[in-house]
């Protein structure tokens, strides 16, 4: 019987081997080999292509991040400093102008939590929030369904752009132009392709325990947060190859989630210019933007704000990260005081 190859994996590496059959000495009297390899296996390592999409999933959990020098955080510190700290510089930045605050929900206004659907606002935040609002005018945008997104803050003054920025409406009264409500739906055209595709990962992921697929009207959002990471893998390949069959969709992730899209120039950022043109800020020197949310999606808005040369960004992230937010948050409760601050500086500065 004539002995062949086999590519096998090391489940200790991980990395794949092939496996040479060695042939016997007699056949081969020449040959110089391993001692009592004849006959038998010696292993090759052979180079695996690592699933380009996999390691993105895992750099995305802040879980899996290297630890960081300390002098590679005093450096990002340093040109990302914090918002707290650089409160006052902040604030005088805003004389003579009005300040439109722009909020992103989880893990800005709500802790990042394991159910996406128990992501609840704290009370006394929403308090701040209200009071934020009485100052000056405020939105939430977020990447998720811009009803399920009002029902956690429950804020009828507020302006809401659900689904990346896809999904925008405002109260009927305030600061709007002509007190008209603002409605924009970019995407309107790919609800029924959204329905289809949600229906098709449901039933695809059923097999992967912890998946959550979570429909957010105009994009579907894939939590693995409670998937085993021995699972994203298989998990990914099961969401990219329904989305090769939708090429007017696009991936992308998120914090430990994977977001479908449709392939329109719109994102967060587009949500911001539509925002504050309805303001009526679109090319006003008197308006200062102040954007804070701690995803990937979030850095659309901070990139336009750097090119508008307008207002600030703000980053809510306990790492370093590559950003084009001007300043930093730790967290949910940093936001908080900071706001509660904005307010106590508003509330004072009206009273003189």
């Amino acid at each position: 019987m004539t002995n062949q190859n086999v590519v096998v994996s090391d489940p200790k590496s991980g990395v794949a081997v092939i496996k040479v059959a060695v042939p016997e000495p007699e056949l081969f009297p020449h040959a110089v080999l391993p001692a009592g390899a004849a006959g038998s296996f010696i292993s090759i390592p052979r180079p695996c292509r690592i699933n380009a999409l996999f390691e993105s999933m895992r750099d995305s959990s802040p879980t899996r991040r290297s630890s960081e020098s300390d002098d590679a955080n005093k450096s990002w510190i340093l040109s990302h400093p914090s918002a707290i700290s650089m409160f006052d510089d902040i604030v005088n930045s805003s004389k003579g102008k009005k300040i439109a605050m722009f909020l992103d929900y989880d893990g800005t206004l709500s802790p990042i939590v394991e159910d996406p659907d128990k992501a609840f606002m704290a009370p006394e935040m929403r308090d701040v929030v209200r009071n934020v609002s009485k100052y000056f005018p405020t939105a939430i945008v977020s990447g998720r369904c811009r009803a399920k997104v009002y029902n956690f803050v429950k804020l009828s003054q507020l302006y809401y752009a659900g689904s990346h920025g896809m999904d925008i409406k405002g109260p009927t009264k305030g600061n709007l132009k002509g007190n008209q409500a603002v409605l924009c739906q970019p995407a309107r055209e790919f609800l029924p392709m959204i329905e289809e595709v949600y229906k098709v990962l449901l039933e695809k992921t059923k097999s992967v325990p912890g998946a959550k697929v979570e429909n957010n009207k105009f994009c579907l959002s894939v939590h693995y947060r409670c998937v085993e990471e021995k699972r994203w893998d298989e998990l990914g390949e099961m969401v990219k190859s329904v989305i090769k069959e939708y090429p007017e969709l696009r991936l992308s992730q998120g914090r430990k989630v994977l977001e479908i899209r449709p392939t329109i120039k719109w994102d967060k950022g587009k949500a911001l210019e539509f925002l504050l043109e309805a303001l009526g800020f679109a090319n006003s020197n008197d308006v200062l933007p102040v954007y804070i949310g701690d995803d990937r999606t979030d850095e659309d808005a901070f990139k336009v704000l750097r090119e508008r040369g307008q207002g600030f960004g703000i980053l809510v992230s306990k790492a370093p990260k590559e950003t084009d937010a001007s300043y930093s948050l730790k967290d949910p409760s940093e936001v908080m005081y900071f706001l509660k601050r904005l307010v106590e500086w508003k509330a004072r500065s009206s009273c003189k």
